[in-house]
């Protein structure tokens, strides 16, 4: 058995108006599976597959409060490539963010909820992702992470150290999944967080179990009205174990 990591889950005040800047933002197109979701996904996509990872937007009331702990990372292929994606994200919405990275290359920005991502300069190393690079996680210890999520998933782990920690699927196409340590700590509840899924005919519950076994938690929530299972990884990130598709 094994999971993939399938979508981004993102809250949104207004989803409607966040799925719009995004999709604008990716070029992807948008669709909706019900009031208050908006879902993301490049167009001509026949999901789930490896090439990219979806974006689901749900309506929540609250307002981002602190610095997420999951952002995107944006590819660019060039200098010029990376200034015209900047202006054009300003454009839309996106304003400067400054969390604290001092002077580097890439280009650190907020969508219009507040939501940070980067864009960053051309690296080889992102060549073939599609529009997002990276879905980048803070974390205290990427080693334990890498332990985990190389467990909970079939994608390919391909570099561990003490400050860095890589996979991406294991056909070699999509994003990458990065864990980089970071000094803050978790505050409340996630407003991104991962969705993963088991393949087609594996058992969800038993995934669940397996899940548990490798070091997820329950983040104590009640979860009588809905289909998936919530999780936690072993740093307390909430996560949602859904149904094979």
């Amino acid at each position: 058995m094994a999971t993939r990591l399938v979508q981004i889950n993102m809250k949104a005040q207004d989803d409607s108006a966040l799925g719009r800047f995004w999709a604008e933002a990716l070029g992807w197109g948008i669709d909706s599976e019900g009031p208050g979701v908006t879902n993301l996904e490049p167009v001509g996509f026949t999901y789930p597959d490896p090439s990219a990872v979806c974006i689901d937007l749900i309506a929540r009331p609250e307002p981002k409060t602190v610095k997420n702990r999951v952002h995107l990372d944006l590819a660019t292929t060039s200098t010029a490539h990376q200034a015209e994606l900047v202006a054009r994200l300003r454009e839309l919405g996106a304003t400067p963010a400054d969390v604290g990275q001092g002077d580097v290359p890439w280009t650190v920005m907020a969508d219009p909820e507040g939501n940070e991502f980067c864009v960053l300069e051309p690296r080889p190393v992102y060549e073939g992702t599609g529009p997002i690079a990276a879905v980048v996680v803070d974390c205290a210890d990427p080693r334990a992470m890498a332990r985990f999520w190389d467990e909970a998933m079939d994608w390919k782990l391909l570099e561990v150290t003490d400050d860095r920690a890589t996979m991406r699927s294991a056909q070699g196409v999509g994003p990458y999944l990065e864990f980089i340590r970071t000094p803050d700590t978790k505050s409340g509840w996630n407003r991104v967080h991962l969705d993963i899924s088991p393949y087609r005919g594996d058992d969800p519950a038993a995934e669940e179990a397996r899940l548990r076994a490798l070091g997820a938690t329950d983040p104590g929530i009640d979860q009588s009205a809905i289909s998936w299972r919530i999780l936690a990884d072993p740093e307390g990130n909430e996560f949602c174990l859904l149904s094979p598709r």
